[in-house]
């Protein structure tokens, strides 16, 4: 394949800090490359030098042709008093003019000027291109396309900038994780489209399904060296863990050589005259090697959550709108014990809203949340919290507590718990205004736990924190004795930390689901078939017949209910088998016991098969 991008021996450092040095890699036409690395290491720093945004210390870049290169940062910025058809067609060739023409005449034009505008997009061969202009921005939940920036969120801009990127077809595509602020069906379609697209592709994203899907190479930045692996994530995580314990055991073998060694340098200093030079060259060069480092196994944040009880809250008649925008119509809900909820639905559905009500920051227009009293909320807002740009990370976690005691066996410093999170006792040191943004929100998400909640309620927690960062959350959370709620577009995340799903299907209408996101999603589709098949002549009639659906009736408390009562019902069985075999073998000690034991197995049997029975025909 032909090259399209080399860089060779590239250095980028900030003060005496290296970001990466002397990395060398090309990318080849067709390539789709994802950038892996912890965040502060340079993932959008090489980025923006790549795209010329961005100077670097000493190395080479270079262009194998004439490109149109498509970049879209992290945080894009477009012209407030822009339209959206402005911010997207900002060329002056004959189409994006004709469609700009065209849609400002069917905004608010006569109908000459509309007819003159049609003409101009017949003569520029526009149709076809106003037709892919509106598809993408639809895609995308863009359907305003005269509404001006300054009324967009922060989201949709992103959007926006994406739209205006794909219409413009670039040959090379550059994306700092363009999956936030995008909702799921959303980053399912760029999926689809990116994986199609024959564009030569560098992207920096922590969705891990995205990743596998769409690239075919994996980079990562580590220990300031570029490291390829040319295969999907999977690929690469099997890979790297290669690679790691080769380079693990040459530092070993090296240290130990080193010992063996440093005795023999050690020796009296008139012996060293007579040392070979070549041994003395060598064992430097030894030392060096031995020093190198040592990647230790993964970090495991054992953080234990303080006591909850068995009420946590209940929802009691809740309704909430705006204007015609409802958002919870009469909901009911009991939440249970160690209950672990995830939150899905298209932007601008009410899933934060929801959350507001809940921690009491809104107010319902009718019905109540009713709270526990052990709950102790630990919220972690998309919008990130307000830290002071000339404080220390150590300070301002110190702001928290000097000591963070867990329980009487588990006791961490701050500087200990900070470590937890991937801030050595360097990065603690550094000031909250050169962190990067997901250093940023690493530390907002360990100053949430420092304060030892039992509720997590954990609101787009994805968004720019590495994938190093979020399997170490991940694993803290199935491991989490308290009760949890995620907000997230992250299909990998919400599969490895929530037991159910409540869908926001918008106008009010809330689906749990008792399953992971994935599930959900097969079910979904499953649905989708089943409903588009068309019905057979014989069955036009009406008639009683099952409908098969992947998803029970059931709510998810009575899910768990059905399951508890299995097993309470098995235990039960055994005992009074157990009894019966006493009374059999003609045993007398403590017969009057036994007996009243009997009869009180007997009724609690009955029971609770009843209710077993009741569920269990719910569920069919």
């Amino acid at each position: 394949m032909p090259v399209v991008l080399q860089v060779e021996n590239l250095t980028k450092s900030f003060g005496a800090d290296f970001l990466f040095q002397d990395i060398s890699f090309v990318l080849n036409e067709g390539d789709k490359v994802g950038l892996i690395a912890k965040n502060g290491t340079g993932k959008t720093t090489l980025l923006n030098i790549i795209n010329g945004t961005e100077g670097y210390d000493s190395g080479n870049i270079l262009w194998h042709g004439d490109f149109n290169i498509g970049y879209l940062p992290q945080m894009p910025s477009l012209q407030g008093s822009a339209t959206v058809i402005d911010s997207c067609l900002t060329g002056n060739d004959s189409q994006s003019q004709a469609v700009r023409q065209y849609e400002a005449a069917l905004a608010g034009g006569t109908a000459d000027e509309v007819a003159a505008a049609s003409l101009a997009m017949d003569n520029a061969h526009a149709w076809d291109y106003e037709y892919r202009f509106k598809q993408i921005l639809t895609q995308l939940k863009i359907t305003d396309f005269n509404q001006p920036v300054s009324q967009l969120s922060g989201g949709q801009v992103k959007r926006v900038a994406l739209a205006k990127i794909l219409l413009n077809e670039p040959q090379v595509l550059i994306l700092d994780e363009p999956t936030n602020h995008l909702d799921i069906d959303m980053i399912e379609w760029l999926e689809n489209y990116l994986s199609k697209s024959r564009t030569t592709l560098l992207m920096v994203t922590h969705d891990r399904y995205f990743l596998d899907k769409i690239c075919n190479r994996i980079m990562e930045i580590h220990q300031q060296k570029a490291f390829f692996y040319d295969g999907n994530y999977n690929y690469y995580l099997e890979k790297r863990a290669e690679r790691i314990s080769a380079q693990n055991a040459q530092t070993e073998r090296a240290r130990n050589l080193l010992r063996t060694e440093l005795e023999w340098m050690r020796r009296q200093p008139q012996a060293r005259a007579h040392k070979a030079q070549y041994r003395i060259d060598a064992f430097y060069d030894l030392r060096e090697r031995a020093q190198g480092f040592r990647e230790e196994k993964n970090v495991t944040l054992n953080v234990n959550s303080t006591y909850i009880g068995n009420k946590i809250f209940t929802a009691h008649h809740v309704s909430k709108r705006f204007e015609q925008n409802v958002i919870l119509d009469d909901f009911n809900y009991i939440f249970a014990r160690y209950e672990k909820l995830g939150i899905v639905g298209d932007n601008g559905v009410g899933k934060t809203t929801f959350i507001r009500l809940l921690l009491g920051e809104l107010q319902p227009d009718s019905g109540r949340f009713e709270v526990g009293e052990t709950v102790r909320w630990g919220y972690y807002s998309q919008e990130g919290i307000a830290l002071e740009p000339t404080k220390r990370v150590i300070d301002v976690a110190r702001d928290v507590a000097e000591e963070i005691w867990f329980d009487e066996k588990t006791h961490y410093s701050v500087s200990q718990f900070l470590n937890l999170f991937l801030f050595s006792v360097a990065d603690q040191q550094k000031f909250i205004g050169k962190l990067s943004g997901g250093e940023k929100r690493r530390l907002y998400l360990a100053l949430v736990l420092m304060r030892k909640p039992n509720f997590l309620i954990l609101d787009e927690p994805t968004n720019d924190l590495d994938i190093t960062t979020l399997e170490i959350l991940e694993d803290y959370l199935q491991r989490f004795k308290g009760c949890l709620i995620v907000v997230s577009h992250d299909r990998f995340f919400m599969d490895r930390t929530v037991d159910h799903i409540f869908v926001f299907q918008g106008n009010g209408v809330i689906k749990d689901f008792p399953g992971n996101y994935s599930e959900f999603r097969a079910w979904q589709e499953h649905h989708r078939l089943e409903q588009g098949k068309p019905v057979p002549e014989q069955k036009q009639k009406p008639q009683r017949t099952a409908v098969h659906t992947s998803a029970p009736r059931l709510s998810y408390k009575e899910q768990k209910e059905l399951e508890a009562l299995t097993g309470e019902l098995e235990k039960l069985n055994q005992e009074k088998q157990s009894l019966d075999a006493d009374f059999e073998s003609g045993m007398t000690d403590d017969i009057e016991t036994k007996a009243q034991r009997y009869e009180e197995l007997k009724s609690l049997i009955d029971e609770k098969e009843l209710r077993w029975l009741e569920l269990t025909e719910k569920s069919e």
